[in-house]
């Protein structure tokens, strides 16, 4: 299993995802992970025990789970923490020399699933602030774009915007009324003012993007083909704690911090420096 990206990281990269808040970056993990954490994603899945959620209502075709903090309690996920070169690939993408890791979240969509995610950011949702904040969703299943895989607007974390962090799965627990209610931009692709980011995807490809990156995916309408994902999320050095009302329970215990803190503690370990390999 690669412990570095297998492809180089370049300026243009860079670049890209400083200016788009997204970036699509081919072949970085190896078969090896891939068919590891395929395994582990599909078991942790169907783990009644796990923290996790089903986002199929009822009458709707298909099954739809996500799943979160995987690596506290389970050693294929923290090998992926401490092993992969998925901290690397976030390291080098900032611009910082030290890493931490936030969290990591799995999404299985069975064929034929009608469940969405809606159009959202992510950094809503989190008890943290700041630009270093970068989601690397790992593909462990090839998708195409009429299969309706993750699509992000191009520019979007530069909008300014902070939108109600409101989901399928959570909806009014988290909805924040003071805040504007993210749109469907699912229903804007003909405007010229946006550009839709919407790639097909091969097994062992990632796509990265910044925490106000607005993001989301239809349901899987492939007849044949499960879709799955992994996505971990990594702390460089400007972040800080904001546990705000309505935001994400870490798993296990608290951290204890003060909002303005920056989050570097047991709870999300240091994982990578530069030159350190």
């Amino acid at each position: 299993m690669n412990r570095q990206p297998l492809q180089p990281i370049t300026e243009q990269d860079r670049r890209t995802y400083h200016e788009d808040g997204v970036v699509v970056l081919r072949g970085m993990f190896d078969r090896d992970w891939v068919g590891r954490m395929h395994e582990a994603c599909v078991r942790v899945a169907h783990d009644r025990t796990m923290r996790g959620k089903d986002h199929t209502r009822p009458g709707d075709a298909g099954f739809f789970r996500t799943n979160l903090f995987m690596w506290v309690h389970d050693a294929d996920f923290r090998d992926f923490v401490f092993q992969s070169p998925a901290a690397q690939i976030a390291g080098e993408l900032m611009g910082v020399d030290r890493v931490h890791f936030f969290y990591d979240q799995l999404f299985l969509k069975d064929a034929g699933t009608e469940a969405a995610t809606y159009w959202h950011q992510d950094l809503p949702f989190w008890p943290v602030r700041g630009n270093h904040i970068p989601s690397i969703w790992l593909a462990l299943t090839d998708v195409t774009p009429e299969e309706s895989a993750l699509e992000h607007i191009a520019g979007s974390h530069k909008w300014g915007k902070f939108y109600s962090p409101e989901l399928s799965d959570v909806g009014k627990t988290l909805a924040q009324e003071t805040l504007e209610k993210c749109p469907d931009f699912g229903a804007q692709r003909h405007d010229p003012g946006l550009r839709f980011v919407r790639p097909s995807f091969e097994a062992g490809d990632v796509v990265v993007h910044h925490p106000l990156t607005v993001h989301g995916s239809g349901g899987n309408y492939s007849n044949n083909r499960r879709r799955i994902a992994l996505s971990t999320r990594w702390f460089g050095e400007d972040c800080y704690w904001d546990r705000r009302p309505k935001t994400m329970i870490i798993e296990g215990e608290e951290p204890a911090l003060a909002n303005g803190q920056q989050p570097f503690c047991k709870s999300f370990p240091l994982v990578w420096e530069r030159g350190k390999g």
